[in-house]
C-alpha cells in the first residue's frame, strides 16, 4: 500500500540555475536580494550556504524556489517532515483548526486540541506497543525534551553523572552539550561542559573489544574516577554523528547494563523515531523498553516545533511547575500531530511502506559502492536513513554540492562532515525516490578524484 495523500501533481524538476541575485517576493512585494541576508542575519547560519537559493514554496518531496526552480528534497527539515512539505490531510486539520478561532497558545492548560493529540497517541502509539510512559510537554524543541530526560534522571537517582557515547548528537543547549561528542559544537558552548562521560558507541572499536567491557570495569572499580551515573543517554541510529547504526543485540545489552548497576535508559528518538526506521519508535526492532524517551522534529507531522518527554509512571516525581516553558503548549502542532497519528498510524501500513522504500535505497546504494570500490565507497542505514561514506572525507561535501546543483538536497553529517546523509519524506513515491538517487549516483560519479 502507498500512503501518499492525493494532492495534484508535483511540478516537474528543473536544472539549477546561477544562484540568483532576488526574484519575484510573496504577493506584490518586492524581492529582497540575497544581500539581506549577509547584511542582517547572523554568520551562524549554515543550510543556506549550502543551498544558496531563495525558496519559495514547497509540497510533498519538493521546493521550489522563487525563480521557479524545483528541488527534490532528500533532507525534510533535518527529519521534521516526515510526510513532506505541507502535508495536504495535516493542513486541512490546521486550517480548519484555526479557521474556527482554536487555541493557538495555551502553555499546559488543558485544551481540546491536547486531549485530542493524548488520546490519540495513547491508541494508535502506547497502547498497541505496550508501552507505559506518562507524556511530558517540555518545550518546542528536541533541546528541550533532552533537557527533561536528563534533569528527571538526576533527580530520580539523586546523582549527576549521564554516560553518552561517542559521535552521540543531543542538541545545542548546554546539558545537551553537554552529552554531545561533536569537538566543534562543544566548543561553542564557551564554558566548561561537565558530568557527562563518552563510552564506545557500538563498533566504535571496530570489533577489537566486548561490547562495554571497558563501562563495566569503570562502574565495578572504585578508584576508576567514574561517579555513578543516573542514566545513560543513546541514540539508536546516530544521525548527526554519521548514520551509525546500533546493533539490536548491542542495545538490549545496553539495556541490560542499565538495569543490573541501577542506571535509567534514556533513548534519544528525536530524529529516529516517528517512523524514520520503520516502526513508530527506533527502539522497537531490539525488543527494550527505556525508562525515557525523547521525542520531536516528526511529532507535530508538519515541521510545527513540538517535543515529548516520555517516562515510566513511577520517574514521574516532578513538582507542578518545576520544569516548565511558555511554548510548551503549541497547540496546532497538537492538531497537526493527531492528524498524522490518525492518517499514517492507524495500522501497519506506513512501516511496510517505509521498510520498502528503504530496501529501495539500500538497492541503489549498493550499486553505487560497487560503482566506486576502488574509492572505498561504503554505506549504512535503517528504513529511509542512509549514509553514505568514501575514503576521501572532502568528497561527501563535492557530492552534496554537485546534487544541489542538479535539483537535489542532501547534507554531510560526521563529525569531519565525512558522510552523505539522505533523509527523504516518508510518503515519498518510488518513482521521486528513484529520480533522486539517479541524481545522487550521477553527482557521485561526476565529483570522482581525476588521474593526476
Amino acid at each position: 500500500m502507498t500512503i501518499t495523500p492525493s494532492a495534484g501533481p508535483s511540478p516537474s524538476p528543473a536544472p539549477a540555475a546561477p544562484f540568483p541575485g532576488g526574484g519575484a517576493g510573496y504577493g506584490d512585494a518586492p524581492a529582497a536580494p540575497l544581500g539581506v541576508f549577509e547584511a542582517l542575519e547572523s554568520e551562524v547560519r549554515s543550510y543556506c550556504r549550502g543551498w544558496p537559493v531563495v525558496f519559495d514554496r514547497a509540497q510533498g518531496a519538493r521546493l521550489t524556489d522563487e525563480d521557479g526552480h524545483t528541488y527534490l528534497d532528500f533532507f525534510a527539515g533535518a527529519g521534521s517532515l516526515n510526510y513532506g512539505h505541507n502535508n495536504p490531510v495535516l493542513k486541512r486539520a490546521l486550517l480548519d483548526y484555526l479557521e474556527r478561532d482554536g487555541i493557538t497558545h495555551g502553555l499546559d492548560m488543558a485544551t481540546t486540541a491536547k486531549r485530542a493529540f493524548l488520546e490519540t497517541f495513547h491508541e494508535l502509539v502506547l497502547r498497541p506497543r505496550d508501552l507505559p510512559y506518562k507524556v511530558m510537554f517540555p518545550g518546542p524543541t528536541g533541546t528541550n525534551a533532552v533537557e527533561a530526560a536528563l534533569k528527571l534522571a538526576r533527580k530520580v537517582k539523586g546523582r549527576e553523572a549521564i554516560v553518552s557515547f561517542t559521535n552521540a548528537f543531543h542538541g545545542m543547549s548546554l546539558g545537551s552539550l553537554a552529552v554531545t561528542g561533536n569537538a566543534f559544537k562543544r566548543a561553542g558552548a564557551g564554558v566548561p561542559l561537565v558530568h557527562g562521560t563518552p563510552m564506545p558507541f557500538d563498533n566504535y572499536l571496530d570489533g577489537r573489544v566486548p561490547d562495554f567491557l571497558w563501562f563495566e570495569r569503570l562502574l565495578e572499580d572504585s578508584g576508576s574516577g567514574l561517579n555513578h551515573p543516573a542514566a545513560v543517554i543513546v541514540e539508536t541510529v546516530q544521525g548527526e554523528g554519521g548514520i551509525n547504526v546500533a546493533r539490536p543485540e548491542w542495545l538490549r545489552a545496553l539495556a541490560d547494563l542499565c538495569r543490573r548497576r541501577d542506571m535509567l535508559l534514556i533513548v534519544d528518538d528525536i530524529q529516529m523515531g516517528c517512523g524514520r526506521t520503520g516502526a513508530f519508535f527506533s527502539f522497537e526492532e531490539a525488543g527494550i523498553t527505556p525508562d525515557i524517551v525523547t521525542v520531536s522534529k516528526s511529532i507535530s507531522g508538519y515541521g510545527l516545533p513540538m517535543s515529548l518527554c516520555l517516562f515510566r509512571p513511577e520517574l514521574d516525581v516532578w513538582g507542578p511547575g518545576e520544569h516548565n516553558g511558555t511554548f510548551r503548549g503549541n497547540n496546532p502542532a497538537f492538531v497537526t500531530a493527531t492528524a498524522a497519528l490518525g492518517t499514517y498510524w492507524a495500522d501497519g501500513g506506513m512501516e511496510r511502506q517505509t521498510r520498502a522504500r528503504g530496501e529501495q535505497v539500500e538497492q541503489a546504494l549498493l550499486t553505487i559502492c560497487d560503482e566506486n570500490s576502488a574509492d572505498g565507497a561504503r554505506y549504512r542505514g535503517r528504513g529511509l536513513v542512509w549514509g553514505l561514506e568514501f575514503t576521501e572525507k572532502e568528497r561527501a561535501s563535492r557530492i552534496c554540492a554537485r546534487a544541489f546543483e542538479l535539483g537535489l538536497l542532501v547534507e554531510t553529517s560526521g563529525p569531519e562532515s565525512e558522510v552523505v546523509k539522505l533523509l527523504p519524506p516518508l510518503t515519498i513515491t518510488p518513482e521521486e525516490l528513484d529520480e533522486g538517487l539517479r541524481a545522487l549516483a550521477r553527482a557521485v560519479r561526476e565529483t570522482a578524484a581525476r588521474p593526476a
